[in-house]
């Protein structure tokens, strides 16, 4: 059960993982979505937004003020849904590869909220990863579009039009928040490459795009 970051760290991208991976979060939020019972009992967005919405959006607007209404706006609008069972915090540090598909670990951001959230979150470090490993580029970009099409091939709880267009809304906000807010990634340390994502991101959260192709 290798860890997937540290495959994707040493070079090792897999479309076959990313489809899997897809796979699993569709899943996940197909078997729960509309669930009563679950929205219940993890009705935790106190903890969703002292963990991640705080952390990642609402400090980045503060170190961005041109952004501070849309990025405020997009962590209220977030907090405010209740779809199905969200994960959290899908980085590739927390998925296993297993013989038998992904294993999920860490799940103590679980909150019953926006899907949306996962799958930015994971897409998110896909392209993260692209800086530290500039020679797999190309791969890494067809692992992201390998893992959407698989999420949304499970994804039948809701037209992919609204889903898809508040993912689209959130992964350039968590590109900037993985270098600007609270929780920066650590191999993208490098200023130069710092100033890579700013340039690309912010133009990106302004325009909101309704695509997750037209953000890759």
């Amino acid at each position: 059960h290798p860890v997937w970051k540290e495959q994707l760290m040493a070079g090792d991208v897999s479309t076959d993982t990313a489809r899997a991976v897809g796979q699993v979060l569709g899943e996940l939020h197909a078997a729960s979505a509309g669930k009563a019972g679950l929205a219940a009992a993890f009705d935790t967005t106190d903890n969703f937004r002292a963990l991640r919405l705080d952390p990642y959006l609402v400090a980045t607007a503060q170190r961005h003020p041109a952004l501070s209404a849309p990025l405020t706006a997009l962590a209220e609008h977030t907090a405010g849904l209740r779809i199905a069972l969200v994960h959290g915090d899908t980085s590739p540090k927390n998925i296993l590869v297993g013989p038998r598909g992904p294993v999920l670990l860490d799940a103590e951001c679980a909150w019953y909220g926006d899907p949306a959230f996962d799958l930015a979150f994971c897409l998110n470090h896909l392209m993260l990863k692209c800086l530290a490993r500039p020679d797999r580029i190309v791969a890494l970009l067809a692992a992201f579009a390998t893992l959407t099409d698989a999420y949304f091939g499970r994804a039948g709880w809701e037209p992919r039009e609204g889903l898809e267009e508040r993912a689209a809304r959130l992964l350039p906000a968590l590109l900037l928040a993985r270098i600007d807010g609270k929780s920066p990634v650590e191999y993208v340390s490098d200023e130069v490459q710092q100033e890579v994502v700013r340039a690309f991101a912010l133009p990106v959260v302004l325009r909101s795009v309704s695509r997750l192709s037209l953000v890759a």
